[in-house]
């Protein structure tokens, strides 16, 4: 049985890309060269791609080694570097998101609305009063709404805590506890598999046990009717859309908290990860832009991940709009109404780049090919997974059926790699360029702080992380 399971992990083939797409790819083989002959003159060049109100006085401050913080002195606003600068350049009516709800119509929004929308939710949490360094608790389906509140949170340098929507009211008070969030913004509920379902009263039930919670901010989606604390509960187009949409974000030192993210809690107690700005920002839009091959001018790229997760924030918000992409959102299920719906979102949408798990292209298998073989899926030029390593037979199905056997995939493979003696980083770096055209970067490895001692604003620690990225060697993985 064991030998078994080991031929069917042991994977040899390679599928070098076609020849145009290496020729024209964002990154290169050159970027390993550049990082080993100069480690911070590599991570201060990509930081570039950002824009700073205050430039930095040094790149990494490792005095205090474990401990790092990166672009020392810099300053930097997040919603900005993702929303106005692209506006401030001229590229205000490009689409920055293509939401597509369960049912309906889409909806699109441009850089300059999304920048008008972003504004109104950072002067309704000011009027709130939320305050630089004040935790924010986020509780909502795939819906914009979600997206504007956690740039609003991080346009106002209010550390944002995002919880998964399918959490339970117990897993949300833990984290709103734990964080000590001043307000909670949610929506009634969300639309799931044609139906909906209820949001708010796991908020009532998580804020009765969380005294540091001020205001529930309410987002109604679905109309059900909903219990209403007076006082409490603020309706999101009562506060938000009349709101002014003009507001001066204002920049904040690199090591500034962006946001908390709980670990799952399956083995024990949720672990909150407190990352911070400029080392995140400047590692997910350098990632965004190379493992992805963006192309902003003419790609439409598409995440199927939840915010609820690190994907989520790092390649759904802060990545892709900070590199002023255009992306489709979608807020249902991959079977509802039908199980075609995501191919028929691509070709309706033309997407260009799809990023999913492993998991729904197994059940994607299970379904059968005949299912996305009645949809035209030729806007494909990249395909890549997420979440957990992808074995070889649903890599196979995913790049021969989806990809029509011709697209490069950026993902994790199970399999036996046949490590050999040369396997030297310059002998795996030619292997890069000889099967892709160019390197492949990791997938986030965020740096950040960890929860510790007591209340309050000292209760995160820095976990040590000596760089805002870490390598990977592409030549681990097919195609």
């Amino acid at each position: 049985m064991t030998q078994t399971l080991a031929n069917l992990a042991t994977e040899s083939r390679s599928f070098p890309p076609p020849e145009q797409f290496a020729a024209q790819a964002v990154a290169t083989a050159e970027l390993y060269d550049e990082a080993a002959a100069d480690r911070l003159g590599f991570w201060a060049q990509q930081a570039q791609r950002l824009a700073w109100s205050t430039p930095w006085t040094e790149v990494l401050d490792w005095s205090n080694a474990p401990f790092a913080k990166w672009f020392v002195g810099g300053e930097l606003n997040v919603a900005y570097n993702c929303v106005d600068r692209h506006v401030e350049n001229g590229l205000g009516s490009r689409t920055a998101i293509i939401f597509e709800p369960e049912s309906g119509e889409p909806e699109t929004i441009t850089y300059e609305q999304l920048q008008q929308r972003v504004s109104q939710a950072a002067n309704a949490l000011t009027g709130l009063g939320v305050a630089a360094g004040d935790r924010v608790a986020i509780y909502m389906p795939m819906i914009p709404q979600a997206v504007v509140a956690m740039l609003a949170c991080a346009r106002i340098g209010a550390p944002h805590s995002v919880v998964f929507g399918g959490f339970s009211a117990e897993a949300l008070r833990s984290r709103i506890d734990d964080a000590q969030a001043k307000v909670v913004i949610t929506s009634d509920g969300q639309f799931r598999r044609g139906s909906s379902m209820p949001l708010k009263p796991a908020v009532d039930e998580a804020v009765e046990h969380c005294p540091s919670v001020e205001k529930v901010l309410v987002v109604r989606r679905t109309g059900d009717p909903v219990q209403w604390h007076e006082g409490r509960d603020l309706w999101w187009h009562d506060v938000v859309a009349t709101a002014s949409d003009v507001h001066a974000p204002q920049p904040f030192d690199a090591e500034h908290p962006l946001f908390i993210l709980y670990t799952s809690g399956t083995t024990g107690k949720p672990k909150g990860i407190l990352h911070t700005t400029g080392g995140y920002l400047t590692q997910v839009s350098y990632t965004h832009g190379n493992v992805f091959d963006l192309k902003p001018e003419t790609d439409v790229y598409w995440c199927t991940a939840d915010i609820g997760w690190v994907t989520g924030h790092s390649y759904i918000v802060y990545g892709p709009l900070s590199n002023g992409a255009t992306q489709v959102i979608y807020e249902g299920t991959p079977d509802t109404p039908h199980k075609g719906r995501w191919w028929e979102i691509i070709e309706k949408h033309k997407v260009s780049i799809l990023y999913t798990a492993p998991t729904a292209i197994r059940t994607f298998m299970k379904w059968g090919k005949d299912i996305p073989e009645q949809y035209d899926l030729s806007s494909l030029r990249l395909l890549g997974s997420v979440g957990e390593s992808i074995n070889p037979e649903a890599w196979m199905w995913y790049r021969d059926v989806i990809g029509g056997g011709r697209l490069p995939h950026r993902g994790y493979l199970v399999a036996d790699r046949n490590r050999r003696d040369d396997d030297q980083p310059a002998a795996r770096r030619d292997r890069v360029q000889a099967r892709f055209g160019h390197a492949r970067a990791a997938r986030h490895r965020c740096r950040g702080r960890r929860r510790h001692g007591s209340s309050g604003a000292q209760r995160w620690r820095r976990i040590p992380r000596a760089d805002p990225a870490v390598a990977v060697d592409a030549a681990r993985h097919l195609g």
